[in-house]
């Protein structure tokens, strides 16, 4: 019933999609059919990064995290299933507040002063003594994890040149997707074989790892707008 209902909304929005015209297009600006040099020197430096973030996240599928709830603590259905709502219902309120954020303390901040403690967060939660206070640090989690999301757009937007931003979120997602994929191969070989909490550990690790590089990496690349503004 579950994959009937998911199916639907899919078909639903496909055809709300097929409604939208033309007018939906940004008609001043042409997209470019290849990067300027610097474009694709940042490009290329920024997905790379991306691409271990998205690997990251390959380890810490919804799946695996229900899987690991119900194995460790004995969670029900029913209790997953409300803390997947509450999480991402967090995850949406989060995008608020990270545009709020980010107009005081800039891109690149937010996406590692709040990825940063996120992990910490999920590295804790294997070590919670019960279900409620691993549920607890887990919502925590997600409150900040996403933050990343609508400044690492924003970001990628503005340190491209115009007409090149379609090219450059195409080329960012697919990098995305390409690291999602191959993590989950290795996330079940390790749960099983080692430990119940080694993705967990391990993907939380290797998002430090990327929060740590891009912040060395495009501290000191600002977007247009954060020039001046007094922001560091």
């Amino acid at each position: 019933m579950a994959i009937a209902v998911y199916a639907v909304l899919l078909l639903t929005s496909a055809i709300l999609y097929l409604r939208l015209t033309t007018a939906v297009e940004a008609q001043a600006v042409k997209p470019a059919l290849q990067l300027a040099p610097h474009s694709r020197k940042v490009l290329w430096r920024i997905s790379t990064l991306f691409a271990l973030d998205s690997f990251a996240g390959g380890f810490l599928g919804t799946a695996l995290l229900a899987y690991f709830f119900h194995m460790q603590f004995g969670a029900s259905e029913s209790a997953i299933a409300l803390l997947f709502f509450l999480a991402r219902a967090a995850n949406a309120a989060s995008h608020f507040a990270a545009a709020w954020l980010a107009a005081r303390i800039g891109l690149v901040n937010t996406m590692v002063f709040t990825h940063i403690p996120s992990s910490l967060l999920l590295m804790a939660v294997p070590f919670a003594p019960t279900f409620g206070i691993a549920a607890l640090l887990f919502l925590l989690r997600e409150c900040l994890v996403e933050m990343d999301v609508p400044t690492r757009q924003s970001y990628v937007m503005a340190v491209v040149l115009p007409e090149e931003r379609t090219m450059a979120s195409g080329v960012t997602h697919l990098v995305r997707m390409g690291g999602w994929a191959v993590a989950p191969l290795l996330a079940g070989p390790l749960m099983q074989g080692l430990a119940l909490a080694t993705p967990l550990l391990v993907g939380a690790g290797l998002k430090i790892v990327y929060d740590i590089a891009l912040y060395r990496a495009f501290r000191h690349l600002k977007p247009p707008e954060e020039h001046g503004n007094g922001q560091k």
